[in-house]
């Protein structure tokens, strides 16, 4: 199978590195040219606690690709989803496809321009974070699920999934929506911890309940939605979501499996930190929390936490709001006056 990937970046350079070395044909696409110039000249290293394996890859700009794509495995921010699909689209083939390694519900936007015949749902869960141009760090393992956006089972994912094993266990699903629903709830609270200069564990492990509602503003849209939620690595929407009859021990529990596996991972920080800390650069939040506030509000449900969540993710943004405890502490005051 002969693969590009879109966004060479901690997601699509990893998956794709694996690839190479699994022996498939990979054309790594990116549109940083300091990134690029690095791969070409060292390679791309990806870093890890056992040590560091370093792969001769095939690297470019996006104005330097011609021919077709192949299978395509869509790795930029959510944001660039738009302009990423509508590159792809010309310079797609008969039989060639559209695989979105992204958080949010970037598959939508995929349809829309190269159709949904052509667009295949995934759900990543690894972390990594790239360091330096021509270098990434993997923070650990995680669920790895691709499916069809119809739920029906095919030759094309089954024929994915099966080259994508190259890097970790992937599942086929018939229900990769139930993911992603899941995980934009996570990310609710990873949007949160981002608020302070503080690791992930920390800031969860000291808002438990904040965290739960947060997610749980997310849940709320999905099930108005129909969707049906799949828990994943320690993140357990079901135990979350039901406003009557939760069962505290077992939540308890859960969010301490939560924090137990955050302290495990070699990435302390998100990437939402990240790219306020250090690239100093918009995050993702518009087309993540900003789509589910969107779908919410159109169906009655107002989101309130997450609202005031995305703005404060807006001021860190632009600089006039600093990392600080003082932020979650404001959103906890907000959700205990919500509750009362």
């Amino acid at each position: 199978m002969r693969f590009t990937v879109v966004g060479a970046g901690a997601i699509g350079g990893t998956v794709g590195s694996h690839l190479v070395r699994a022996g498939d044909a990979v054309r790594l696409v990116d549109g940083d040219r300091g990134h690029v110039d690095a791969m070409r000249a060292r390679g791309l290293t990806l870093r890890a606690a056992g040590g560091e394996v370093t792969v001769a890859v095939d690297a470019a700009s996006p104005d330097e690709v011609a021919g077709r794509l192949g299978t395509v495995l869509l790795c930029v921010k959510a944001q660039d989803t738009r302009s990423a699909a509508e590159w792809c689209a010309p310079r797609m083939g008969r039989g060639d496809c559209v695989v979105s390694l992204q958080n949010g519900l970037c598959e939508r936007t995929i349809a829309a321009v190269v159709g949904d015949d052509r667009t295949v749902g995934a759900f990543v869960n690894f972390s990594a974070d790239l360091v330096e141009p021509g270098v990434i760090q993997f923070g650990g393992p995680g669920t790895f699920v691709v499916g069809e956006l119809d739920g029906r089972r095919s030759p094309r994912v089954e024929a994915i999934a099966e080259r994508l094993r190259a890097f970790l266990p992937v599942t086929v699903t018939d229900n990769v929506f139930g993911y992603l629903w899941a995980k934009l709830g996570y990310a609710n609270m990873l949007f949160a911890t981002a608020l302070v200069d503080a690791t992930m564990a920390d800031v969860i492990e000291r808002h438990p309940d904040l965290m739960v509602e947060l997610a749980c503003e997310v849940y709320d849209v999905a099930a108005d939605l129909g969707v049906s939620l799949q828990p994943f690595d320690d993140v357990e929407p079901q135990l979350y979501h039901p406003r009557q009859g939760r069962d505290p021990a077992r939540l308890e529990a859960a969010m301490a499996s939560l924090v137990a596996r955050r302290r495990r991972d070699g990435k302390a920080k998100s990437g939402i930190w990240r790219d306020l800390a250090v690239r100093h650069r918009r995050t993702e939040v518009d087309d993540q929390l900003g789509a589910v506030i969107e779908i919410g509000a159109a169906r009655g449900l107002p989101c309130s936490l997450t609202r005031a969540l995305v703005a404060r993710i807006h001021e860190l943004e632009s600089g006039r709001r600093p990392m600080d405890w003082a932020n979650v502490q404001e959103l906890e005051r907000l959700r205990v006056a919500g509750s009362g």
